[in-house]
């Protein structure tokens, strides 16, 4: 027969009948992978994701706060971040928001405000490093609007009526889950950022490190079915001390040396699954030890004014700036890498805003504990991005941020120390980088048609957003499936690998978010 195999499998799977076509569609992945896939050459460009992940539940309605919408009118006190947020010392007031306003491309004109910390150099306490508004303004930094986990689009009704509810949502460990892997009505066994490796890793070649490496431990984001992540510490460790396999006797006797008899028995013996996987384990762990086993590379780069900042963040990207820099080195030589950060903090049931949600230099006792990761984020972000500028890959390098959830509109609690918020669920993310569309906010409607084309949620309790919780749970518009695909689209996933990597991407009618050139 002339059809190939994956036209055989593919047209007998479109002879199932109407009902158990429907039922089917979710496990198309299986069908893929059963066709013997033709691998793509080694890449001759250099791309890289870098995930940050904000642990614990960012409060997104005080990271991207309505400016001309800020306080509503003519629906009590149940519209409107300020007549829901003021009088719980939870609002970031108006008069903060002036040197942060931005007015995106595709709002219509209407103008929003980032937290004042996510540009600290305008906040009151002189000579704080800079944060993301200039790379805003150049249109490198893009927001996704009300994103979070869904097993298919879903509306209030829906919600009510107990249809199409993630699994166990508003729990940290399920939520944490479902974003790290998009699978959203059960629990996810492989990351996204694994699934991804696992059909791309052949874009490298042969390599000594693994395409997915993580500065913030093993997570469930890169591990995949058969790519390996790598663990390592972020600066500042330095690249030769990161994976010491210590030997005692002479030299020339070491055991881990290329062409050791030892080396040589790891590729024997190698029918056993068991057998086969300690083996390669071992191996590329020795490779990667002799790859990194070389002089720091300097950070900042020549050209880059911003000094990266010694914070949990700040340490992890400089630790990952230094390993984009030396890709080429000898034995090296990545052409495609998948980053893992995290930053704890974010879980703010107290003392989100502390006495002065506006000052974003005054430490805890002054800014809460949001202020003081929205600093540390944003000036992380820009050291990065101007350190990607100077090594000339600022289009090649694309960084993000997830969250569990987010965070509900209405406080918990009262008083500068004790107020704060609950979890919740849909949430806002930044997309940094040279490829960028950057200057807009993305996202959907609602799946009714309704509300804003961008996504952004009306802030109103119990309104068409909201959960029947009616405390300001934004239901999300966008799926984590869609955010996923887009960045995987552009790092080079094969559109045909799409279904396997994102099993319930096609419940969502744009698999392509646009926010990336």
């Amino acid at each position: 027969m002339n059809d190939s195999r994956r036209d055989f499998l593919k047209t007998s799977a479109c002879g199932l009948t109407g009902a158990a076509l429907v039922a089917s569609l979710g496990k198309f992945s299986l069908v893929d992978a059963m066709v013997q896939q033709q691998q793509p050459d080694v890449a001759s460009d250099y791309k890289a994701l870098v995930c940050i992940f904000m642990s614990g539940g960012s409060d997104c309605n005080n990271m991207v706060i309505p400016y001309d919408d800020y306080t509503v009118t003519g629906g009590g006190t149940t519209n409107g971040y300020d007549n829901v947020r003021t009088g719980s010392n939870l609002a970031v007031p108006k008069s903060a928001l002036l040197n942060t306003k931005i007015t995106p491309s595709n709002t219509s004109g209407v103008s929003y405000a980032f937290h004042p910390n996510l540009s600290p150099e305008f906040g009151s306490v002189p000579g704080q490093a800079k944060g993301l508004m200039d790379i805003w303004n150049a249109g490198k930094l893009a927001v996704l609007c009300n994103v979070g986990s869904l097993v298919q689009p879903i509306t209030r009704a829906n919600y009510a009526a107990g249809i199409g509810r993630p699994y166990q949502l508003f729990s940290h460990s399920d939520q944490v889950t479902q974003q790290q892997t998009s699978v959203a009505n059960t629990v996810g066994q492989t990351g996204w950022g694994g699934r991804i490796a696992d059909k791309t890793n052949s874009l490298n070649g042969a390599v000594a490190l693994p395409m997915n490496i993580s500065l913030a431990g093993t997570n469930l984001f890169s591990t995949g079915i058969n790519s390996r992540q790598l663990a390592i510490a972020a600066a500042p460790t330095t690249l030769a001390n990161l994976l010491l396999l210590n030997w005692s006797g002479p030299s020339g006797a070491n055991p881990n040396n290329l062409g050791s008899s030892y080396r040589t028995l790891l590729g024997f013996d190698q029918s056993a699954t068991l057998i086969k996987a300690a083996s390669d384990t071992t191996s590329q762990a020795l490779s990667a030890d002799q790859a990194l086993n070389q002089p720091d590379p300097q950070i900042p780069s020549a050209g880059n004014p911003t000094a990266f900042p010694n914070t949990s963040l700040g340490n992890q990207l400089k630790q990952i700036a230094k390993l984009i820099k030396i890709r080429d080195a000898a034995g090296i030589t990545m052409k495609r890498q998948i980053f893992f950060c995290n930053v704890g903090g974010f879980d703010t049931h107290t003392n989100e805003t502390g006495s002065d949600p506006a000052n974003p230099g005054g430490g805890a006792a002054q800014s809460g504990t949001q202020g003081g990761l929205m600093t540390q984020i944003s000036q992380a972000m820009r050291a990065f991005y101007d350190e990607m500028f100077a090594q000339g890959l600022s289009n090649n390098v694309t960084t993000f941020t997830l969250s569990d959830f987010g965070r509900t509109l209405q406080p918990s609690g009262s008083g500068a120390a004790s107020v704060g918020t609950d979890h919740a669920w849909g949430s806002h993310a930044f997309i940094m980088g040279g490829a960028v569309q950057g200057g807009k906010f993305y996202g959907s409607v609602r799946p009714d048609g309704t509300g804003l084309p961008f996504g952004y949620p009306g802030l109103q309790l119990g309104g068409p957003d909201d959960t029947t919780s009616n405390r300001g749970q934004w239901i999300p518009t966008t799926s984590i499936d869609q955010y996923a695909a887009t960045l995987a689209n552009w790092y080079g996933l094969d559109p045909l690998d799409r279904a396997s990597v994102f099993p319930n991407l096609f419940k969502f009618a744009t698999p392509n978010l646009g926010f990336l050139g």
